[in-house]
């Protein structure tokens, strides 16, 4: 089974930026479409980007133009730049492969 940890998150103030990355163990990384996940207090974990094989990315609308996923099939990771954040960008960020394997999640707060 694929393990995935989650790193970069913290604290930041409205405007700031944060990098967060997800390392994967095993081989086939390369085989895997990749996600991020958002999980707010109080509510479901929804998806925020995601980025296939290929390398073709998607975004939920409310980070459109402030979010970059990417990846980095030779050292198994999966990156997730956030500028621009906002208070309602805070939550538990978890990194997923698709394949019923997910991180233990990173926490961001975007607070003044």
């Amino acid at each position: 089974q694929v393990q995935l940890v989650e790193s970069g998150g913290g604290l930041v103030q409205p405007g700031g930026s944060l990098r967060l990355s997800c390392a994967a163990s095993g081989s086939l990384f390369s085989n895997y479409a990749m996600g991020w996940y958002r999980q707010a207090p109080g509510k479901q974990r929804n998806l925020v980007a995601s980025i296939s094989r290929g390398g073709a990315t998607t975004y939920v609308e409310s980070v459109k133009g402030r979010f970059t996923i990417s990846r980095d099939n030779a050292k198994k990771m999966v990156y997730l730049q956030m500028n621009s954040l906002k208070a309602e960008d805070t939550g538990i960020y978890y990194c997923t492969n698709y394949a019923n394997s997910w991180g233990q999640g990173t926490q961001v707060t975007v607070s003044s």
